[in-house]
C-alpha cells in the first residue's frame, strides 16, 4: 500500500497537476488501492444517492445555458435557475456535484486534445477510457473538448469526437459530449465539411464567439472582443456549411480586454504595439483578460465612464494608470443582451458563459444587481422539456 501512494505521488509531481493528467492519477491511486481494500471506489459523496446518478438522456432543456466554472466556492452564489450544464474547470469539488444534480443540472470535465491524441491511435483510445472513467468514478455527467493548433487535423478531430462520444454514451447513459470551436470556421474550402461531420459525431459544438480580433488586418487599435456582427457572421457561417443550429451553443465572454495604448488619441482611437499572429500585423493577445468584476471597478474610477460603439455593438472606457492609457472592452447587461437575440433568431441549441467566477457575488447592493443583470442577460427563462 505504501509502494502504491509513493508511485501515485511520484507520478503527480511529474504530471505537473494538470487537470486532465491530475485526475487521471486519481483514477490510478482508486484503482491501485481499491484492489487492497483501503480506497473505496465509487462511493457516493452525496446525502442522496440518487444525486449520484448522471442525468438521463431524457432530461433535456429548450434552452442549454453552459457555465464555465473555475474551481473554489463562487458556485453557491450563481443563479441556477438559469444553468443546464456545469463545465469544471478544475477538479470538481463534491458538494458541487451533489447541488448540481439536485438541480436537474450536469456536471462536465473540460478538457484539452494534445497533438499526440490526433496522431496515435493508441494513445487516443487510451485518453479517451481514462476520461470516461474519470467520469464514471467521479458521477460526472460528460466532457467537454477543445482541440488547439488542429487546422491540418480536422479528419483526426472527427474521429477522435467520433470514439469519444460513442465510449461515452455507451458506458454513461445520457452523458453530454461537445466539442470547442472557432468563433467563425477556420479551414480551407475543401475541408470546410468537417465542421458539420464533427458536429454529427457529438452532442454539440460550443463556438466561442469572442476573442474576434485575434487577427487585425487593418489598423493596430484596440477592438471589441465579441463584436455583434461578426458573432452573428461566425455562426451564420456554421450553419451555411450544413451544421445544425441545433447542434451549436454560442460561447459569450464574462471577461473584456484590457489594452494599454502605445498612442492614445481619443476614446476609441487606442494604438496598440505590434504583435504578428497568423500573418496578421495586430492582435488582441497584446490585451489582458480582465473579469466582469473587476471590469466595473475600473469603470467606477475611470476617465470617461461608460462608452458605446454603435459599430461593435460593445461597450468600452479609457482610465489612466501611472503615465500610460488604458481602453477597456467588455461585455454588459446590454451587449450580451443583444447577442442572446442571435440565439432565438438562428434557433441555436443554447448559450455559454466563461467565467462564472467573473462576477462580483459579495453582498454589495451594487455589485449585486450588476451579477443579477448579467444572469438575466443569457436567458429571461430555462423551460424544461422531456422526449
Amino acid at each position: 500500500m505504501r509502494w502504491s501512494l509513493a508511485l501515485a505521488q511520484v507520478v503527480a509531481e511529474r504530471m505537473r497537476w494538470s487537470l486532465a493528467l491530475a485526475q487521471v492519477v486519481a483514477v490510478l491511486v482508486m484503482w491501485i488501492g481499491g484492489a487492497s481494500g483501503v480506497f473505496p471506489i465509487n462511493v457516493c459523496p452525496c446525502s442522496n444517492k440518487s444525486l449520484c446518478e448522471p442525468l438521463p438522456a431524457t432530461h433535456q432543456f429548450q434552452v442549454e445555458v453552459l457555465v464555465f466554472d473555475n474551481g473554489g466556492m463562487d458556485w453557491k452564489h450563481y443563479d441556477w435557475s438559469k444553468i443546464t450544464v456545469i463545465v469544471a474547470m478544475q477538479i470538481i469539488d463534491d458538494e458541487l456535484l451533489c447541488h448540481a444534480h439536485e438541480k436537474g443540472v450536469r456536471i462536465v470535465l473540460k478538457e484539452v486534445i494534445q497533438h499526440i491524441h490526433l496522431t496515435n491511435k493508441a494513445e487516443r483510445s487510451l485518453w479517451i477510457r481514462q476520461l470516461m472513467k474519470t467520469a464514471r468514478i467521479q458521477f460526472l455527467d460528460g466532457v467537454n473538448l477543445e482541440p488547439r493548433n488542429y487546422e491540418k487535423k480536422y479528419k483526426e478531430v472527427t474521429q477522435l469526437i467520433r470514439q469519444a462520444t460513442e465510449v461515452f454514451h455507451h458506458e454513461i447513459p445520457g452523458s453530454q459530449v461537445s466539442l470547442m470551436v472557432p468563433w467563425t470556421p477556420t479551414c480551407l474550402h475543401e475541408r470546410c465539411q468537417h465542421y458539420a461531420i464533427m458536429s454529427k459525431s457529438c452532442d454539440f459544438l460550443f463556438v466561442k464567439s469572442y476573442g474576434i480580433h485575434l487577427q487585425m488586418w487593418d489598423e493596430c487599435f484596440a477592438k471589441a472582443n465579441a463584436p455583434y456582427e461578426q458573432t452573428l457572421s461566425g455562426l451564420s457561417a456554421y450553419i451555411s456549411l450544413g451544421v445544425d443550429p441545433r447542434k451549436l451553443v454560442m460561447g459569450i465572454p464574462w471577461f473584456g480586454h484590457d489594452y494599454t495604448c502605445k498612442k492614445f488619441f481619443e476614446p476609441g482611437r487606442c494604438e496598440i504595439l505590434k504583435s504578428p499572429f497568423k500573418g496578421a500585423p495586430c492582435s488582441s493577445q497584446v490585451a489582458s483578460n480582465i473579469p466582469y468584476k473587476l471590469i466595473m471597478e475600473k469603470l467606477s474610477k475611470s476617465l470617461t465612464g461608460r462608452y458605446w460603439d454603435d459599430n461593435y455593438q460593445s461597450p468600452y472606457f479609457v482610465y489612466k494608470e501611472g503615465s500610460s492609457y488604458h481602453e477597456v472592452w467588455y461585455d454588459d447587461p446590454e451587449s450580451l443582451s443583444l447577442k442572446a437575440t442571435i440565439m432565438k433568431k438562428l434557433k441555436l441549441r443554447g448559450i455559454g458563459a466563461m467565467f462564472g467566477n467573473n462576477l462580483n457575488h459579495s453582498f454589495n447592493p451594487t455589485a449585486a444587481m450588476q451579477t443579477e443583470d448579467m444572469w438575466n442577460s443569457l436567458c429571461p427563462i430555462r423551460r424544461k422539456w422531456r422526449a
